[in-house]
């Protein structure tokens, strides 16, 4: 159907940065390619406690489960895993002089916030996938197995 990855559609590690100018709204941009963040408390999943399954805003892809998300009082949604090892990849990130591990889908790499280790939540990872609402759709579904 397409010559090579570079026509494909799908491949949205190809995609230029005009193409998601076009699909995302200028604030969905700004966080999701620009590495933005948004305002703590105002994102519609920071405090939703939804059955379901979580995919990334920019291209569709499965991220996170209801079933991993806690409470955290930080003001944006916390999960302690991603949906599986492969969902997402964890770069280090040295802006704003810190030193923080960034948060990316790994479908199109767009950026979905930061994940923090050791703060002594009662998780059984002792992560927390802090993660942008604006990042993020949530597929409401039951989720078997849990």
């Amino acid at each position: 159907m397409f010559e090579n990855s570079l026509n494909d559609p799908t491949n949205y590690k190809n995609w230029t940065e005009a193409q998601w100018r076009e699909k995302l709204s200028p604030n969905e941009y700004a966080v999701l390619r620009q590495a933005g963040t948004e305002p703590p408390g105002v994102g519609e999943y920071t405090d939703t406690t939804t059955e379901g399954v979580y995919h990334c805003r920019a291209c569709g892809a499965e991220l996170f489960r209801s079933t991993e998300k806690f409470h955290s009082h930080c003001g944006w949604p916390s999960f302690y895993s991603p949906l599986a090892g492969d969902a997402v990849i964890e770069r280090t990130d040295t802006s704003h002089g810190m030193i923080r591990t960034e948060v990316l889908c790994a479908n199109c790499e767009s950026h979905l916030g930061h994940v923090f280790e050791g703060e002594g939540y009662d998780t059984p990872t002792d992560l927390r996938y802090c993660i942008n609402s604006i990042s993020m759709t949530l597929e409401e579904k039951p989720i078997d197995g849990q």
